[in-house]
């Protein structure tokens, strides 16, 4: 059996699909930022540098390997970072895709490929998302996602290329840059004495579908395997969560008694109020329903980080 590709295997989201693939028995080749060690071992996977900005390497890389699978996790994934970050974010996530594509076609490569895009292609909306709604990104990151779909759906030949949309997804390993993480690694720093008992916030009055990382990454599995090529499928829970009690299920969490702050700095240029997520084609297609709680979730999320030193 041929080996498997990940890009941006060393990311939040690539690396709960490499213990996933890795856990089924096959063989992965798994792209990481060039420079430095591996940063992790993971059985049965073969790590490599690669810049997707340097076309030849990507070239050279695909040449090699020629994958009959490729999870390209790879890109840019912070929303509020992308209106300061602009162009490194349509460079990683546009650029990149390009280079990944292009060297899969013209090695003449047979490959199933999943390309992850996001919820945030989509016209913000006071309902369920379904696949069919309107797409309108209201921020840099959104539209750096849909021009990434845009040139999924000019690929041809041998490569059969499916579509994700993943909406919030949470759990161990997450950048602290996120709500939920960096909630928790404040907790677990206060709780060790390293920061006054309070937690500085945005808006909490924000909506949010949210599912584990790893019932999403099973879902990156189904989509690549038996989604129908050029179809997007949403990746959600169907259900909405105010960032709010988000953040009141972690602090209950707590070993100490823990105060909010609101920091007006922290809050971003059109935040979405509403994202909600309909999961019924992902569900009804190919058989994904969530199967790990929130609570859960949360628990493995805080355990994570009080860990770390």
């Amino acid at each position: 059996m041929s080996e498997l590709l990940v890009t941006g295997a060393a990311g939040f989201a690539g690396s709960h699909l490499l213990d996933l693939l890795a856990s089924a028995g096959r063989d992965i080749v798994a792209w990481h930022r060039p420079g430095g060690r591996p940063p992790r071992d993971v059985p049965r996977t073969r790590w490599e540098g690669v810049d997707l900005l340097d076309r030849a390497q990507v070239d050279d890389a695909v040449a090699r390997t020629r994958p009959s699978a490729v999870y390209h996790c790879a890109g840019a994934a912070h929303v509020g970072r992308s209106w300061d970050l602009t162009e490194p974010t349509f460079a990683v996530n546009v650029r990149g895709t390009h280079h990944l594509l292009d060297a899969l076609q013209r090695a003449s490569v047979e490959a199933r490929v999943l390309v992850l895009s996001s919820a945030l292609v989509y016209a913000s909306a006071e309902e369920p998302l379904a696949e069919t709604h309107a797409l309108a990104p209201n921020n840099p990151y959104g539209l750096s996602k849909l021009a990434q779909e845009m040139l999924a759906a000019r690929t041809n030949g041998a490569l059969a290329v499916t579509i994700a949309r993943p909406f919030n997804h949470v759990g161990p390993r997450q950048d602290p840059h996120f709500a939920a993480s960096g909630f928790a690694r404040r907790i677990a720093d206060i709780e060790r004495g390293r920061w006054a008992p309070e937690i500085s916030v945005g808006n909490l009055d924000a909506r949010r579908d949210i599912t584990d990382v790893r019932d999403t990454v099973r879902a990156y599995r189904l989509i690549l395997e038996h989604g129908e090529p050029g179809r997007p499928y949403n990746v959600c829970s169907g259900r909405a969560l105010p960032i709010r009690e988000l953040l009141d299920l972690l602090l209950a969490r707590a070993r100490v008694p823990i105060a909010i702050k609101i920091d007006p700095a922290r809050l971003r240029p059109n935040d979405t109020p509403l994202l909600l997520g309909d999961p019924t084609r992902l569900r009804e297609e190919l058989g994904w329903t969530p199967a790990i709680p929130l609570e859960q979730t949360l628990d493995d999320l805080l355990e994570y980080w009080r860990r770390q030193n």
